[in-house]
């Protein structure tokens, strides 16, 4: 209820308190139709979700989607998918969970990382009135954790604004969305404020994690309610905002055997710091197409990977094979590229026939109107402010903070390589407390990892990609448990 609500709540109560019996009854009707009226100010309840297109039965978790409002003004609002853990979610930590790329929906996290459920890969006919199939993930990160996927920023999946204006944000104006996000969704959610909370997020949400961390710290040292449980964030392969984010490619990709000891040696000698996109002299620049030819002949999210079509088009994407499908079936109005069944990209491929079915979006809860047309990533078509140049203090403020913080690479990517991880995470100086070593699933090693002092902890995740729980869901499955239970790894 808003304070406007509350004082015309008071004022009729006073009047109903000193009138006739019968002007009481007609001002008593009065006050609950303002008081419904008042009451529509508030967020609108969530949807718990039972049943999902493409899924055979119930779900076997609890599912809850939403809206929260983090911009008044221009009437923006974050789509939310809340799944308690499979455990005890009366006990069990809830991790806020942010997605990278350029605006990348949260359904990739949820769908085909780290959530309970993954797309079926199968033959799949878009003009046949059904859905992609849906099966049940068991190494989904919901076991031990209750996990809350937001659709951030604004405008990335079901998230949107009424006003054009509201998709204006930035590393840091969509952070402090998140926080207001969050501070509205836990007070619509009680119960889970004595839970150990983290923040986890990959790739270029990794970037703005530890700051949103660190905002969430100030409010809960100043007092400010409701006060989280805030234990810690995790990251994986995680962007900086340094140069060295990209520049560890080179090393990266000579060790690989990708490019020679000679275009190595001259990259080496004749680019400095800052020129892999914008080279200084001739030589670099020679030796940058060079390196730039071989680095397009392998798929860099994964190296050993087959090199596939990236399925993220812009809204209304045509091609050669465009098919339009009827409005009574869905709101996709062109079909993405479609890639071979064996490569990691046709779950990307399946999902905008899911999400633009409209069966689909009213089980979900999708606001009528509010999206024309669901794409997973938005590639640069709307605006967005790369304001936080580097998070490195960041980080270093949340260890020095005593925050439990687990950074963790899969050793495959070249799209931010461990090295340039490992080197920034070694940068901060803590003092070492678990020298480097393997770590064990099913008597082998499933990475290396070492821990510092403030619960730092650094580890690989041996063939993992870009986003490691794709290409490693059960070791991730097992790093990610240890972890957040307070074990070694």
């Amino acid at each position: 209820m808003s304070s406007r609500g509350d004082f015309h709540r008071e004022s009729m109560e006073a009047k109903l308190s000193q009138a006739p019996l019968r002007l009481r009854l007609r001002l008593h009707l009065v006050f609950l139709l303002l008081l419904c009226f008042f009451s529509s100010e508030a967020e609108p309840a969530p949807t718990v979700v039972t049943t999902l297109p493409g899924f055979d039965g119930a779900l076997p978790f609890r599912l809850e989607t939403g809206y929260v409002t983090v911009d008044e003004e221009n009437g923006a609002e974050l789509f939310y998918y809340f799944i308690d853990s499979e455990g005890d979610p009366r006990r069990d930590p809830v991790v806020l969970w942010l997605t990278g790329g350029d605006r990348c929906t949260t359904l990739s996290a949820l769908y085909f990382e780290r959530g309970p459920l993954k797309f079926i890969t199968e033959p799949y006919n878009q003009n046949n009135g059904t859905v992609p199939r849906l099966r049940y993930n068991p190494y989904s990160w919901t076991k031990v954790a209750s996990i809350l996927f937001v659709d951030s920023p604004v405008g990335a999946g079901f998230s949107f604004s009424r006003n054009p204006k509201g998709y204006d944000v930035g590393d840091v104006s969509s952070s402090l969305q998140l926080k207001k996000f969050l501070t509205k969704w836990f007070t619509e959610h009680p119960n889970y404020l004595a839970n150990p909370f983290y923040v986890g997020g990959d790739s270029y949400a990794g970037k703005f994690v530890p700051f949103l961390a660190q905002k969430i710290s100030e409010d809960i040292e100043d007092g400010l309610r409701p006060v989280t449980n805030l234990k810690g964030y995790l990251v994986g392969n995680p962007v900086t905002g340094e140069s060295n984010d990209f520049e560890s490619r080179v090393p990266f990709l000579h060790g690989a055997g990708i490019i020679s000891d000679q275009l190595y040696e001259t990259i080496k000698e004749h680019c400095q710091a800052g020129d892999l996109f914008n080279p200084k002299n001739v030589l670099c620049a020679q030796a940058l197409d060079k390196y730039n030819q071989l680095y397009d002949e392998i798929s860099d999210e994964h190296i050993l990977h087959k090199k596939c079509v990236y399925v993220s088009p812009r809204p209304n994407y045509g091609t050669t094979e465009r098919k339009i499908l009827k409005e009574k079936t869905g709101v996709l109005k062109s079909s993405p590229p479609r890639p071979p069944m064996d490569c990691h990209a046709y779950g990307n491929y399946l999902s905008y026939f899911w999400a633009n079915n409209n069966i689909t979006r009213e089980i979900l809860g999708i606001r009528k109107g509010s999206k024309k047309e669901w794409v997973r990533c938005h590639n640069g078509d709307l605006p967005y402010y790369k304001d936080i140049k580097s998070n490195i203090k960041y980080h270093h403020n949340m260890t020095r903070k005593g925050f439990r913080i687990l950074v963790y690479s899969g050793d495959h990517d070249a799209v931010v390589p461990f090295l340039s991880t490992q080197s920034w995470v070694r940068s901060l100086n803590f003092p070492i407390v678990d020298e480097w070593r393997a770590w064990h699933l099913d008597g082998q090693s499933s990475g290396f990892t070492i821990t510092y002092t403030d619960n730092l902890t650094f580890t690989t995740i041996k063939g993992g990609g870009h986003i490691a729980p794709v290409d490693q869901p059960e070791r991730c499955l097992a790093m990610f448990s240890r972890w957040i239970s307070g074990e070694p790894l």
